[in-house]
């Protein structure tokens, strides 16, 4: 499963134009397959643990690239993003634990949200 996040990764790299971008684009996608299953539960709770999974690995590589010493951003930004981590595995783990839809919300939310704001940064980078 790592092994097929990562091809995604590389995939959506390939077809993106920043980094910043394929960030925004993964933290999306991870978003709608949690929300998919959020809102059609009774059919689709079975797919819970690979949604799950996914998102867990796509925040071990933003866990691993903020914590690496060479890591360009500022340290409270490199420190937020390294709590919000914990809490998203935190809430992760909470989610395989007592399975329910409601679970889904805060990890949805956190997604888009980063999402949203990169997709800003982006915009306000460019103009």
């Amino acid at each position: 499963m790592q092994q097929q996040a990562a091809a995604a990764y590389q995939q959506t790299a390939k077809q993106t134009a920043s980094p910043r971008e394929l960030e925004a684009s993964l933290l999306s996608k991870s978003a709608a397959q949690l929300q998919r299953i959020k809102e059609d539960w009774d059919n689709k709770k079975s797919e819970l643990e690979g949604a799950l999974t996914y998102n867990r690995k796509l925040w071990t590589v933003f866990l691993t690239s903020v914590t690496k010493d060479d890591n360009p951003l500022p340290v409270a930004i490199k420190q937020n993003v390294a709590n919000l981590g914990i809490f998203v595995m935190n809430q992760t783990i909470e989610a395989l634990a007592n399975p329910a839809p409601e679970a889904l919300a805060v990890l949805i939310n956190i997604n888009k949200e980063l999402a949203t704001g990169l997709r800003v940064q982006m915009q306000c980078a460019t103009e």
